[in-house]
């Protein structure tokens, strides 16, 4: 799948491992990196389940709410391929464009799915 001519997040890392250590590193030390890591994971169902619902109403507002949070706290996580899909989606929806939203929404279920694994298998699975 494509989307202005890139293949739609492919080409990204699906985590940027050094992004949750710089984290750990600002807040001085990774209890709270942790929790909100494990939090994040967590959480991934009921955002994604919060998007698609409001992409399928095309109610601007709330479709904006949860791609935005999606979009921070993917950053946040060093998920660098659903936050790229995030801001696509996210263009789209301002745009009003639904239709195309409606078709990004499997990428984002399966690519968000796929960063929750890694975060688990990688960073998660050394909280130890």
């Amino acid at each position: 799948m494509t989307l202005g001519g890139s293949t739609v997040g492919g080409d990204l890392p699906l985590l940027d491992p050094t992004v949750l250590r710089d984290l750990e590193e600002q807040l001085g030390g990774p209890e709270i990196v942790f929790a909100f890591a494990r939090d994040y994971a967590s959480l991934w169902i009921q955002r994604h389940q919060k998007i698609a619902a409001a992409v399928k109403r095309a109610d601007r507002d709330q479709a904006l709410d949860a791609v935005i949070s999606l979009k921070v706290s993917s950053a946040m996580a060093g998920g660098t391929r659903i936050t790229w899909l995030a801001e696509a989606l996210e263009a789209l929806i301002r745009a009003g464009d639904f239709s195309a939203g409606l078709t990004l929404l499997g990428a984002v279920k399966y690519q968000g799915s796929a960063t929750v694994e890694e975060l688990q298998s990688t960073y998660l699975m050394s909280a130890g």
